[in-house]
């Protein structure tokens, strides 16, 4: 059934899932879309009573999906998803404004994660350790078994990817036969909802999974402290990483923070590619994604064609209405982002840096802008820019590239541009970061692989599907004389 926010003119009230059921309250939140400002829908604000009922479900359940029973829901989700294709897509283009490609492109990486999750529910995770190893050792072996959490997950996601952020966290959760409860972000919530739903249709026992809106000031600290929690994992800033940190003392936590990922480009790469690549590194989603290309740090021999390039594809993407299918810009997630990108680009601009295309925003829609010439402690380089910002900065040497790119408080991703292997071999040594990526956006990886950062980034605890899967349960261990 297409959600009522779909159609023109009409407002969709929304319920939580609270152990599958829906539960209505009188306060709400309500869902706009970033390029009108209309509101396309309400959420609840879920009372602390409402969280404690969540938990208390989830904990007086224990699983006993088998691995095939977990594969089938996961496969079975994946292809209603696939069947739901236009609607999925359409939900997220309202509720957070990115194009209709970006949009139709989430959802197929949701299709992803779901297919790795279901195979690797099917994968032996045990292992086995002879025990006559050495001298003192015996005619014994030690095997290894992987159980789910005894208590519950906290999820807790953020805009900018609102069904890839959910799924990459609940998915593995149902591989590995867990119970969570999810918070999306408040500003988007309309695609984890509907996530839930798609999940409880493939079979998924409603007691696993349910979805809580609400003000964060009001039920986070019950959901980072509540004694049934045994994990959190949140993606989201760093500030509220930090206090997250703080305040879940003596519970797992995964935390995937921020990122100010730089693509540097060396006098010998092909400097089209690394223009293309910089370019759609910067600007898909809109430029909100943690992986995104924040800083081009660009040998000063090649700078100058470099720009001209950049500039040249810059133009050729096209931003306004999201819902057009020939969008590829679509706005940031509101307002007042697009009024601090546009601050801080003026900031630059003030302090030297030279603006040679964009910075024209209008109300939640932002240009791509390419600004020149920026000092790496210009805040638009400092701090993390999340928005469709290209900050170049000129170097000489390689060296002063690895300071530049390691100058900042963040470590999650980086894009290198160059064929020479003593250069490969010294960014992939000394660039402090979770992932090098040689001729490729920041961002690249697949569903399945390791991915995290250092620093302000994160704890290094690794998220993607095999990762969270490993976090996500205990090892037991245990020897028999055979």
């Amino acid at each position: 059934m297409t959600p009522a926010f779909l159609q023109p003119g009409t407002v969709h009230r929304e319920a939580l899932r609270i152990g599958g059921e829906k539960v209505y309250r009188d306060r709400t939140i309500e869902v706009t879309y970033p390029y009108t400002g209309e509101v396309i829908a309400t959420v609840p604000k879920a009372t602390l009573e409402d969280v404690r009922t969540a938990y208390r479900i989830a904990r007086d359940y224990r699983p006993t999906l088998t691995r095939y029973e977990r594969y089938k829901i996961l496969m079975r989700a994946g292809e209603l998803i696939a069947s739901r294709l236009d609607e999925i897509s359409r939900t997220i283009t309202l509720e957070s404004g990115l194009s209709r490609k970006d949009s139709l492109y989430e959802v197929g990486r949701a299709s992803d994660v779901l297919l790795f999750a279901a195979n690797q529910a099917l994968v032996d995770d045990g292992q086995v350790f002879s025990c006559d190893l050495t001298h003192h050792g015996k005619s014994r072996k030690v095997y290894t078994l992987r159980e789910p959490l005894q208590g519950v997950i906290t999820a807790i996601t953020p805009f900018n990817h609102p069904l890839n952020q959910v799924i990459h966290k609940v998915a593995p959760a149902i591989a590995t036969n867990n119970r969570i409860v999810l918070k999306p972000s408040e500003k988007t919530p309309l695609a984890a909802f509907l996530l839930a739903d798609i999940l409880y249709e493939a079979g998924l026992p409603p007691p696993m999974l349910s979805v809580l809106t609400g003000d964060p000031r009001e039920i986070a600290d019950e959901m980072l402290t509540h004694p049934d929690v045994d994990l959190v994992t949140f993606t989201g800033g760093v500030p509220i990483g930090k206090y997250i940190a703080a305040k879940a003392v003596y519970k797992r936590q995964i935390l995937e923070l921020g990122g100010n990922d730089p693509i540097i480009v060396m006098d010998d790469a092909d400097i089209e590619e690394a223009a293309t690549l910089a370019a759609s590194g910067s600007y898909k989603n809109s430029g909100q994604r943690c992986t995104a290309i924040k800083r081009m740090l660009v040998q000063e021999s090649v700078a100058d064609r470099f720009v001209e390039l950049l500039v040249e594809k810059t133009r050729g993407f096209r931003h306004g209405d999201p819902m057009d299918p020939a969008t590829d810009v679509g706005t940031v997630i509101d307002e007042p982002a697009a009024r601090h990108f546009e601050s801080v680009v003026n900031e630059a601009i003030a302090a030297g840096a030279r603006l040679l295309h964009g910075n024209v925003r209008e109300g939640a829609l932002y240009s791509p802008t390419v600004l020149d010439q920026v000092d790496p402690q210009m805040t638009v380089a400092r701090e993390e820019t999340f928005g469709p910002v290209s900050p170049v900065i000129r170097f000489k040497t390689i060296d002063d590239a690895i300071r530049i790119s390691n100058g900042t408080a963040y470590g999650l991703s980086s894009s290198v541009c160059t064929n020479r292997l003593d250069h490969i071999t010294r960014f992939i040594r000394e660039l402090n970061v979770g992932s090098v990526n040689v001729r490729e956006v920041p961002g690249y990886r697949l569903e399945l692989t390791p991915f995290g950062g250092i620093k302000d980034s994160g704890l290094g605890y690794k998220e993607g599907v095999l990762e969270a899967m490993k976090s996500f349960t205990n090892t037991k261990t245990y020897s028999l004389p055979w």
